[in-house]
């Protein structure tokens, strides 16, 4: 008994010491995590958690590792929390978001929801909700773009690539810096680097940009003026060596300017003018005449994180700054604007989005922007992708993305969309193919036109050109032509079109019953719902300008004979005008009213019939009447 007590004392010491242990860790990564020292954080987490599984550091290793782009890790805690018990609102939101950086969007859709139900004016979930949805989406053109990897040497990371001389500048960390680090990710800080390119696309080994534009603390994205001699760069908020910083103890970015010097080096630095120590201002993209500044801020005024904001050139200075909206901004995160011709494109963590930062496009449409698009695989992925940079024709770049694990430059080519129509010519009674049809394609801005002949099944198919509107005409032997419009305006991915066209036989003097065209009781005025029809009946008139047609008009044996022929013959009428307003030739119409003469049941006078019978005998006809001087007008 006695020695049992010595050995109990040691388990409960050991376990003292075990807790002690590890409440030193979570309070050293909470320092570590209130001065964004992530790295340092992740490291004293992952301690702790080898001497105690508690799920309220799960999650404080979980947001470390999601700071740091380790998205299997940060998964992995947030698991282990919600077995736990159940995570709610921004943990669930923040689950959600990086299980969508996994790809897994069936399991986070659930968690977004539930931060939708917890606060229901979050839009951000609302949008990334509808991307679970309809993730499939984001892989429909990926054959458009080709992207490769720049190979850069001796770098951690590398972002925000644009053209500098005979190469590129963009923003990198050094790996293994014997200097100063980023305490965010260990490597050193980040700095303004430029590197040659062979015809090849190699880039030579990246050295700093030369003068004083690299400092004690980070550089990042740039943007050069139209003449390339003036710099706008995002940097640090520091003075000296010394890392200012705010009330809540976040060093904010800030904007600046260099100049070109005669020695090829960058000075004259100067500050933008609504820079703030309590906000950040960075990112800054520039219109082609360099009049119009884009940048992004979390400044006063904004709906939400980091939105884009513009400044316009008033001739002494940069004009007040003005946010882009809600077209563009969301709750989430706009960033790394890039403009090409009236093309904008940025980053968001907003809109229908893959995961992470995806890459979108918008276009300036008079005072307004179009509603932004995903740009999609493989532009886009389930990690952060941004930093785009397209040259004037929008059809080569740079892109930055982190899908390999680490922020990483890659080149990007741009195949135009593709389009083309395809379609099946049928016989409109038997529904059987008609082949060997002629098909023809009018160029409705050119007015060019081309021609194919229906294969045995009846199929037929041209290639489109984007932004054209065009008319497709069947013809075949004794049928009634038919044509239908199609179109490439405003289609921004590959896509094809269908149109299938139905011919009806070409027989004389019979009858071919026109569906849904109605009346008001005792009117003859053409209803809307009547003009949709007449509209498709004026179009076969026109696809076939060598006959002649009789348009008539039919009641039910209820009311007056007398009265029915009239009220018959005004609606005929009435309809043949409409379709002449159309553009039809009045010479080939002939309006005619019939009354009761000729129903189509046995619901004459004093018949008892049901209103669907009453109904078939209300109708609207078409008939050809004369075609090439083979038949005559009836009387």
């Amino acid at each position: 008994m006695r020695a049992t007590k010595p050995l109990l004392y040691i388990l409960v010491m050991g376990g003292v010491l075990l807790s002690s242990c590890a409440n030193y860790h979570v309070r050293k990564g909470e320092q570590a995590m209130s001065l964004l020292a992530y790295s340092k954080a992740e490291k004293h987490f992952e301690k702790a958690l080898k001497q105690k599984q508690d799920r309220s550091l799960l999650i404080r290793a979980a947001e470390t590792e999601s700071k740091l782009n380790k998205v299997e890790e940060a998964v992995a805690h947030f698991a282990a929390a919600e077995a736990s018990a159940p995570l709610t609102g921004e943990d669930a939101f923040q689950y959600g978001k990086l299980l969508m950086g996994l790809g897994k969007y069936g399991q986070a859709e659930p968690f977004l929801i539930r931060a939708l139900e917890e606060s229901p004016e979050r839009r951000d979930a609302v949008e990334l909700i509808g991307a679970c949805q309809g993730y499939r989406s984001f892989y429909e053109d990926s054959s458009r773009y080709d992207v490769t990897l720049v190979p850069l040497e001796g770098l951690a990371s590398a972002y925000s690539a644009i053209p500098f001389g005979n190469g590129l500048l963009f923003a990198a960390q050094r790996t293994g810096s014997m200097g100063s680090r980023d305490p965010w990710t260990g490597h050193s800080y980040t700095d303004l680097y430029q590197a040659e390119l062979t015809t090849d696309g190699i880039p030579s080994s990246p050295t700093p940009l030369k003068g004083a534009v690299n400092g004690a603390y980070h550089e990042g994205s740039a943007a050069l003026s139209p003449d390339g001699r003036t710099l706008y760069f995002t940097r640090s908020n520091y003075y000296g060596k010394k890392l200012l910083k705010d009330k809540d103890n976040i060093s904010n970015l800030k904007l600046f300017r260099a100049t070109l010097g005669e020695n090829g080096e960058w000075g004259n630095i100067s500050e933008f003018g609504y820079n703030s120590d309590g906000y950040s201002v960075g990112h800054p993209a520039l219109s082609k005449d360099g009049k119009t500044l884009y940048f992004t801020s979390d400044m006063p005024g904004g709906l939400g994180g980091k939105d884009l904001w513009y400044t316009t050139d008033n001739g002494t200075g940069w004009g007040a700054p003005v946010n882009m909206g809600i077209t563009i901004n969301t709750r989430g995160d706009e960033m790394f604007p890039s403009v090409v011709g009236d093309a904008l494109y940025f980053s968001s963590t907003g809109h229908n989005n893959m995961g992470g930062l995806d890459i979108f496009e918008t276009h300036r449409e008079g005072e307004f922007w179009s509603e932004p698009q995903n740009m999609g695989y493989p532009v886009n992925t389930t990690r952060d992708d941004f930093g785009l940079w397209l040259d004037s024709a929008g059809t080569k770049g740079f892109l930055s993305s982190s899908r390999s694990g680490t922020d990483q430059i890659h080149a990007l080519s741009i195949h135009p969309p593709t389009f083309a129509v395809e379609g099946i010519i049928t016989d409109a009674k038997t529904g059987e193919a008609i082949p060997g049809a002629t098909v023809t394609l009018r160029n409705l801005n050119t007015k060019g036109e081309r021609t194919v002949t229906a294969d045995v099944d009846g199929n037929f198919r041209f290639d489109l050109e984007p932004n054209t509107p065009y008319f497709i005409m069947a013809d075949a032997e004794g049928m009634l032509s038919q044509s239908t419009p199609i179109s490439t305006v405003g289609l921004g991915l590959s896509t094809t079109l269908r149109a299938d066209l139905q011919l009806e036989p070409l027989v004389v003097d019979k009858p071919i019953a026109v569906p849904n065209i109605y009346y008001d009781y005792d009117k003859w005025d053409i209803r809307p719902d009547a003009a949709v029809e007449l509209n498709k009946l004026a179009r076969i008139f026109m696809d076939n300008p060598r006959i002649t047609f009789e348009l008539s008009s039919h009641t039910d044996s209820r009311g007056g004979d007398l009265y029915n022929l009239v009220l018959s013959d005004a609606r005929a009428k009435s309809a043949v005008d409409y379709l002449v307003r159309q553009g039809v030739s009045p010479e080939r119409l002939v309006a005619r009213g019939y009354g009761e003469t000729l129903l189509v049941n046995g619901c004459s006078n004093g018949v008892s019939c049901t209103e669907e019978e009453h109904q078939a005998n209300r109708r609207t006809e078409f008939k050809v009447l004369f075609r090439n001087g083979a038949d005559t007008v009836q009387p």
